[in-house]
Parts: C-alpha cells; structure tokens; sequence
C-alpha cells in the first residue's frame, strides 16, 4: 500500500477529533470535544487577524491563520487531551509532552504522499512570531470563552480555571487580543435575547 492509498488514514483520524474529549479533570455542563474547540480556535484566530489588519497595520492573511488555528491540536487524535497542569507541570513534563506531539505528528504526515504532507506540514508551523502568537492567543481565548459558558450554567468547578485563562489573556502581549477583550467579550455572558437584539 502506496502513500497515496494510505491518505485517507489522514482524514479519517482528523474527523476523529470529535471523539476526543476535552476538560477530562473538570465536570462539564456540556462536554466540548477537540473538533469543537478546533473550529472555535479557528473562528477567533480568523477574527484576531482580521483586527490586526483592519487595526493595527498588520499584514495577516486571516485565511491563513485560521487554517493553521484548525489544525493546531490534531496530534491529540492520537495523544488524547493531556490536561493542562499535566502538560505543564514542570520542564520535564513539558519537553516529554512535545516529543509525545512530535511522535503523533509524524506518525500522521506518514500517511501523505511528499507532496501533499508538504502542503499539510505548513499548516502546522506559524510563519513567524506574529502569527504564532495569535493562533496561541485564540487558543486562550477559546477556553476562556468556554469557562464562561461553564460559569453560566452554574458550574463553580470552573471559577479559577477562568481567572487563571483571563489572567493569561491579560498576560499576552497582542493588541488584537486587547481588542477583542475589550470590544466582544462581554457578549459570550449575555443569554441568546440579549446576543439577538
């Protein structure tokens, strides 16, 4: 079985994000899973992008990054969503945690032919700094966002999960983040009245 045959590993593991459960430590009002997360990413990583352009000068390619924001966690169809403070623990744990990625990575681009893993593997790498730094901020934000709607439901169990994500956000240094804070946060606690008015 040549490459090209084996391709369709790829995508049928990529549509298995759905199956991977987020937040295991913490009872869920509702469960989120990583194509969910994924696609979220993705929307804000897009939305960051687009401020950076239309506020802040950048030269972005919005599209661009959110294809890379929808890609960021596809090694954990393979790895499972290792906890945060299992992650990053210490040192150790976080050097360990990246081979374990680096592992999974590879073992999907073997599926591809060299052309198309090319394609894919630029996905996975931000370009520069810049971008990275957006994907990664959307990637706070969406679990911010997610502790919100946890905190709305009545779920204390996420309290300090959401300062410690908002004490993060308000850590990184990206205006575009700044911006959405300021402009649209607000919006994901409004009840669906208020979001349609």
């Amino acid at each position: 079985m040549n490459n090209t045959d084996r391709a369709g590993n790829f995508f049928a593991l990529l549509f298995r994000m759905k199956n991977i459960v987020r937040w295991g430590l913490m009872p869920c009002t509702k469960t989120e899973n990583l194509s969910e997360h994924s696609l979220e990413t993705a929307f804000l990583a897009h939305a960051l992008s687009v401020i950076g352009v239309t506020h802040f000068s950048r030269t972005y390619n919005p599209e661009r990054i959110a294809a890379i924001a929808m890609y960021h966690d596809m090694t954990e169809v393979l790895t499972g969503d290792l906890p945060t403070p299992v992650k990053y623990y210490n040192d150790e744990m976080r050097i360990a945690y990246k081979q374990i990625e680096k592992a999974a990575s590879d073992k999907l681009f073997s599926f591809l032919n060299n052309d198309m893993c090319e394609y894919y593997e630029k996905l996975i790498t931000a370009a520069d700094e810049q971008e990275e730094n957006i994907i990664k901020a959307a990637d706070k934000l969406s679990a911010h966002i997610k502790c919100l709607s946890e905190l709305k439901s009545g779920n204390l169990e996420f309290e300090t999960a959401a300062e410690s994500t908002f004490s993060a956000l308000k850590k990184n240094s990206c205006p575009e983040l700044d911006y959405f804070v300021e402009n649209y946060l607000d919006s994901f606690s409004k009840d669906l009245d208020n979001v349609t008015l």
